[in-house]
Order: C-alpha cells, then structure tokens, then sequence
C-alpha cells in the first residue's frame, strides 16, 4: 500500500499492517500477517501493508505511533486493531465480527479528514528531509553539523520566500476603494469628526463651569466658617473682658475713687445732722449711705 493507492481502502473490507524492516515485533508477526494474507480470499476481506520508511505520509495520516499498527477499515469506516498479530485471533476478528465492538475512528481522527491529511503532508516532508539527511552523511560522507547548517539555512531562505509570496498575494487580491467612495467617505467622516469635538469641548466646559461652582461654593463656606469663627472670638474676648473687670466701687483708679471716698470719710466725722452729701451716681450714692449706716451704729455702740 502506498499514498498513491492508499484510497482503496475507502470500499469494501480492509485489513492494514504498519510496519519498519528494522522493527523485531514487525518481523515476528510477519509470517502471520503472510498466512492471514493468503487467506484473505476466504474471509472475504482484502489485505495489504505499509512500510513507514517508504511511505511516512500515509504513517502520519493514520497517526502511527507505535509499531506494528494493525486497522480494520469497513467502508471507509477506520477502527484500530489492538490485539496480537497472530493468524488465529485475525482470523476471529474478522469472522466473528469483533470489529464492530470497537469505537471508530471519526471526525479529524479519521485518516479521511483534512487533518489527517495535512498531518500526512507534514509526515512526508519530515521523511524526504530524513533520506535527503542520510544521502549527506552516509553516501556523500558530509559531517552531521554541516548537514543541520544546510537545513537551518534552507528553513530561513524557505521562509522569507513565503512571507514574499503572501505579501504579493495580498497585493493582488487587495482592491482599493473607488475615488468617489474614498472621498464620500472622508466627507462623511469630516461632519462625525468635527461633531465629536464638538462634544467633547462642551463636556470640558460643563466640567470647568462645575468646578467654577464648586470653588465658589466653597469659597462661600470658608468665609462663613470665618465669619463665625470672628464672632466666636468676639464673644470669648467679650467674656474674659466681663470676668477680668472689677467690682462695682473697687475698679475706681484713685483719682476717681478717692474724692468721693474721703467726702464719705469727712462726712461720717461730721454730726449726723450735718451729713448730707452730694454723690455723683447713684452707685456712690448707695456706698455712702452703707458707710453712713456703719458710722452710725458705730456711734451708738459707744454712747453719749
């Protein structure tokens, strides 16, 4: 089987054998698989094999990981065959139907589906890479190092040659506006532009006149807090004034206490007959006559 003929699995019943000629398993269970092979006729089913070394894209399209790698295909339906490679339990398999247990492989598992086959494409590159590797080094006796340098500098010139192509690709399917849909376009574009500014200077204004307001309200509050805090000290200094100033009679300096103190005094030395004074207020007036009344009871305390 190989990926030229690999289709013909997709009608009828198959059985596949994924092996290496150096693999010891492969080559154990080669005289089994020759022996199921001959008797294919029998069991009504068609049989073939692959060599992954010849044929890495079909290993990489049914995703062999591990060898020997036995399926079963019905119909382009793909199932993998995990039991041992001997005549006997293939002979079973396909007679007792046992095939029909196992989960198919469907979706992008399948070897059918564009990921299998880009997996494929993938597997094969890597192979011719590998034999294109062997003829360096074996056939034409090249050292291993110069080999990968070879490949490195291949990878790098192989991508900007993809990445040129791309780029010319883009350029021929890209298709540029006609000039009077360009230009109807910037003219409608122009209005939207200059509405927008619009919008966002009246925004900036509306903020500035908010933060005007603020600063004034706040203004307004701290001359308040000021005004309040001036009548507070107003009114303590009023108090501290009130508490500190003397009693009535005793805050008289002595120039204006004294005169009216020694009229008293002269008058309580007088007779009481003759003590009439003559005060300047009435607050004088009440000491005098409290003076007069001690004078008085002074007096008659002492007799005749």
């Amino acid at each position: 089987m190989t990926a030229s003929n690999w289709t013909l699995v997709m009608e009828g019943e198959w059985m596949l054998k994924f092996y290496a000629p150096w693999c010891p398993s492969c080559q154990q269970t080669d005289s089994e698989w020759e022996t199921f092979a001959k008797n294919g006729e029998v069991l009504h089913i068609s049989v073939g094999k692959v060599d992954v070394i010849q044929e890495p894209g079909l290993s990489g399209r049914f995703f062999v990981t591990t060898l020997p790698a036995f399926f079963h295909a019905k119909d382009g339906i793909f199932r993998r065959y995990r039991g041992p490679g001997v005549y006997e339990d293939l002979q079973n398999y396909i007679l007792e139907k046992k095939w029909q247990s196992v989960e198919p492989l469907t979706g992008w598992k399948s070897p059918a589906s564009l990921t299998m086959s880009g997996m494929a494409g993938l597997f094969s590159i890597s192979g011719k890479i590998w034999h294109l590797h062997n003829y360096f080094t074996v056939t034409l006796g090249i050292p291993a190092w110069c080999s990968y340098i070879f490949f490195v500098m291949a990878t790098l010139i192989f991508g900007l040659f993809m990445g040129l192509v791309l780029v010319v690709i883009s350029e021929c399917f890209y298709i540029p506006l006609p000039r009077r849909l360009s230009e109807h376009a910037e003219q409608t574009q122009r209005p939207e532009d200059a509405h927008k500014a619009e919008q966002l200077q009246d925004a900036e204004e509306e903020k500035e006149d908010s933060n005007e307001e603020e600063n004034k309200d706040s203004l307004v509050d701290d001359d308040e807090e000021k005004e309040d805090l001036g009548d507070e000290e107003e009114a303590e200094e009023d108090e501290e004034e009130d508490s500190s100033a003397p009693p009535v009679g005793e805050g008289r300096n002595d120039t204006q206490g004294q005169g009216p103190l020694r009229e008293v005094q002269q008058v309580g030395e007088l007779e009481p007959e003759e003590q009439v004074p003559v005060w300047p207020s009435s607050v004088h007036a009440e000491v005098a006559e409290d003076t007069l009344r001690q004078r008085k009871n002074q007096h008659a305390d002492k007799g005749p």
